[in-house]
């Protein structure tokens, strides 16, 4: 396993990042217990979690999986960097979702129980609040810090100028700022190559690419479409809007002589300020499959495929929309 700095903090990382929002709603205990197992067998460190995972309003099922495999020992908690989220609603009442102080304090104390430490390595933000200022925010995670709680903070959905704004605002308070941001980045949607790279790379943040596959269409899709979650409605339709570049993209996988899910996670390891990206397996085997990725190296020619099948934006901005 490679391991790399964390933008520019000296956190080391794996370069997959276990994603866990499949177990429980899609993945049983036993089954994430042995999926985690394997994860620290493979010498994968980074495990990405969230109070919402388990889609069941307040009751953090993920996170309560994931607490209850730590509290099994053996140095599962030492040797995990665990990064977990909030922002999304945990309750009904006002105050129990979003980034106000009070929230805050309440869902990382609620986090810590429910993942059994006394500490989380990186604290993400789900998604911005523009009705919360970033000094109220900062403040609040400097107290969580100071307090032993976390140890870094990171982004989750901001746009360029939100990291921007997070980071010239955490330099005026001399607090450390943001570390991370997690994107949706993948072959398909690329958006964030305009300005959310470009921020990450002169700030000096990780970016941890969620939903790598697209949903699955990036994973080998026509040659199981007819079985699973392949079939699905959603999964159908969204292939339809793609199936020429998509029949293109796994006609090159073929000459390649590569699974199409591990082209995919390989581009994105190839690009500029990405961590690692986040694989979020149901199964042992979709794990030892996603390993293959890091052995992939892409060449220039390669990379010049990939994106006539898939254009990205154009570059940053604004030399993508202007001169």
């Amino acid at each position: 396993m490679e391991y790399v700095h964390l933008g520019r903090a000296g956190l080391s990382v794996s370069r997959l990042c276990l994603g866990t929002m499949n177990f429980g709603p899609e993945t049983s205990e036993e089954d994430s217990f042995a999926i985690m197992d394997k994860a620290h067998d493979v010498g994968i460190n980074f495990f990405d979690t969230a109070n919402v995972y388990g889609w069941k309003k307040g009751e953090g099922i993920t996170e309560h999986i994931v607490g209850r495999w730590f509290a099994k020992g053996g140095g599962r908690r030492e040797k995990t960097v665990i990064a977990t989220k909030l922002y999304g609603s945990m309750g009904d009442w006002p105050n129990e979702s979003y980034l106000s102080a009070l929230n805050i304090r309440r869902a990382c104390d609620a986090s810590l129980k429910r993942l059994q430490t006394d500490y989380i390595d990186l604290y993400q933000m789900h998604h911005v609040d523009r009705n919360t200022p970033f000094d109220e925010i900062w403040e609040a995670m400097e107290v969580l810090r100071q307090q032993g709680k976390i140890i870094y903070a990171g982004s989750s959905n901001f746009a360029g100028w939100h990291i921007a704004k997070a980071q010239e605002t955490a330099k005026r308070r001399g607090f450390f700022g943001l570390v991370s941001e997690q994107s949706h980045y993948n072959l398909l949607v690329r958006e964030v190559e305009l300005e959310v790279l470009p921020a990450c790379d002169d700030y000096g943040l990780g970016v941890i690419p969620w939903s790598p596959l697209a949903g699955g269409l990036l994973g080998g899709v026509l040659r199981k479409i007819d079985k699973g979650r392949s079939a699905s409605e959603r999964m159908l339709g969204e292939l339809e809007k793609h199936r020429d570049k998509i029949e293109r993209y796994e006609a090159f996988c073929d000459e390649l002589g590569e699974n199409p899910a591990n082209v995919a996670l390989a581009w994105l390891l190839a690009q500029k300020a990405v961590t690692g990206p986040i694989v979020g397996p149901r199964t042992i085997e979709q794990l030892d499959g996603s390993l293959r990725a890091l052995e992939i190296e892409l060449d220039e020619k390669a990379l010049a495929r990939l994106d006539e099948i898939f254009p990205g934006p154009g570059g940053p901005a604004p030399e993508a929309y202007a001169w």
